[in-house]
């Protein structure tokens, strides 16, 4: 069910409601006032007749009130004296007599020949004289009744012109709901610009902004998809023309050193391949990662165990020696929190890194700090402007004899920004090697 249509079902079904406990209420109030206006009336009724009983003799006769003005009817009306003998000294009508009740003062509703009536019952100072003044119950009725109408009809007859206005108020109260709900309707598929803000109601404001928040990340995601894509289809496309090429040589060749070249430089290009491809998986995996919610402290013991151990047979081929320095006996090595998975990557790249582009025989070092960590190597130093593009995606110095695909670093990198670090590139003290620095940002 639509908003619209259930906020009109409530609306139709309360109004109503309300209406009638309005009209219950009135008609509870109106009879207040009318018990109060007639009962007010008798008590008067009443000592004007005992003012007029000093002036009575003592025989009996029964006069006929004449009518004081209004739209009562006086047969509604009773009156009656009695002296202290209980003798009837003066009563209004002969048809309904109001019983004596020596002993009673003021209201007593009673039953006479089948109707309710109200009597009020006044004693003299000394007990002389007992009057009596009452009044049929169906006149208050009646007299209720005509008000509570006077004011039923007209509710009556706006309820309905009522019921309408509340349906058009609504339908023009969601009128902007309706405008943005068409707007997004004609949208495209790529189309995730934000959804304007200046016709949403209130009410709905965290909800729009939570929308345009999902917009705003649907299209970063799907920027670095298709970023991901161009740049894989850019990078795959020269090693796989290589391969193809020297697949083509090897099926050519007849001698065997020259079919043992050409297997070897298949070879060569397939691990290469299967390098490429392995990073691209990972720099997609840390592309779409969010960043790690603070967890548990990070033991680094473990983590650079299983990266030296993948990194040794690599390090083995070209004769580096791996090292690893810890900080002084007390000092906490680089307290961190985070993905132990993705930190592993990152050093495993910045090991590897270091490891492939060390001169043959030199020596890589792992480095941990107080406040952050390095990795060095030896060798000549890199220019201030290969300093500056390291870390970009398919970026590599050339005259690179190892095979790499240019994404170790950047990977390095998203993965840091993904825990509040910073990857720097500088030479050592001596100006020799490259040293990368990973430290915590100032503001992270």
């Amino acid at each position: 069910m639509s908003l619209q249509r259930r906020l009109l079902v409530f609306l139709l079904l309360c109004a109503p409601v309300v209406w009638g406990v309005a009209l219950l209420v009135s008609a509870s109030r109106a009879r207040h006032e009318v018990n109060e206006l007639y009962d007010t009336e008798i008590i008067r009724l009443a000592r004007q007749v005992q003012a007029t009983l000093p002036g009575l003799g003592t025989g009996g006769g029964s006069p006929e009130l004449l009518p004081s003005g209004g739209a009562a009817d006086l047969r509604d009306l009773a009156i009656a004296v009695w002296n202290a003998e209980g003798k009837l000294l003066l009563a209004d009508r002969e048809g309904v007599a109001l019983p004596r009740r020596a002993d009673t003062s003021g209201f007593v509703d009673l039953k006479l020949d089948g109707d309710a009536w109200r009597v009020y019952y006044l004693q003299s100072a000394r007990g002389t004289w007992l009057v009596a003044a009452g009044q049929r119950l169906y006149e208050r009725d009646d007299l209720v009744t005509s008000l509570v109408s006077s004011q039923l009809l007209p509710w009556l007859l706006v309820l309905p012109v009522l019921l309408l206005a509340m349906a058009w108020a609504v339908r023009q109260a969601l009128a902007p709901v309706r405008t943005l709900t068409a707007d997004l309707q004609r949208r495209g598929a790529d189309d995730l610009q934000k959804v304007p803000t200046a016709l949403i109601p209130t009410e709905l404001g965290p909800l729009f902004a939570a929308m345009n928040g999902l917009f705003a990340r649907i299209e970063a995601t799907m920027a670095r998809e298709r970023r991901f894509t161009a740049d894989a289809a850019h990078e795959l496309r020269t090693p796989l023309a290589v391969l193809r090429a020297q697949w083509e040589v090897l099926g050519r060749s007849r001698e065997e050193g020259e079919r043992a070249q050409a297997s070897a430089r298949l070879g060569a290009g397939l691990d290469r391949m299967d390098r490429m491809v392995e990073q691209l998986l990972a720099l997609s995996r840390v592309d779409a990662a969010e960043r790690p919610e603070q967890g548990e402290p990070v033991a680094w013991e473990p983590v650079v165990e299983q990266v030296m151990s993948d990194l040794l047979p690599l390090a083995e081929r070209r004769r580096i020696e791996l090292a690893c320095e810890w900080p002084a006996a007390g000092t906490p090595a680089f307290p961190l929190r985070g993905d132990p998975d993705l930190l592993a990557l990152l050093l495993r790249n910045l090991v590897d890194n270091a490891v492939r582009y060390a001169p043959e025989g030199s020596e890589a070092t792992l480095r941990f700090g107080a406040e952050g960590l390095s990795v060095e190597n030896a060798g000549p130093p890199l220019s201030a402007d290969t300093l500056a593009h390291l870390g970009e995606r398919f970026h590599r110095p050339t005259g690179q004899a190892e095979s790499g695909s240019g994404l170790g670093l950047s990977i390095a990198q998203r993965i840091a920004a993904l825990h509040g670090l910073e990857l720097r590139y500088r030479a050592q003290a001596d100006g020799s090697g490259v040293v990368a620095e990973l430290r915590k940002l100032s503001a992270a």
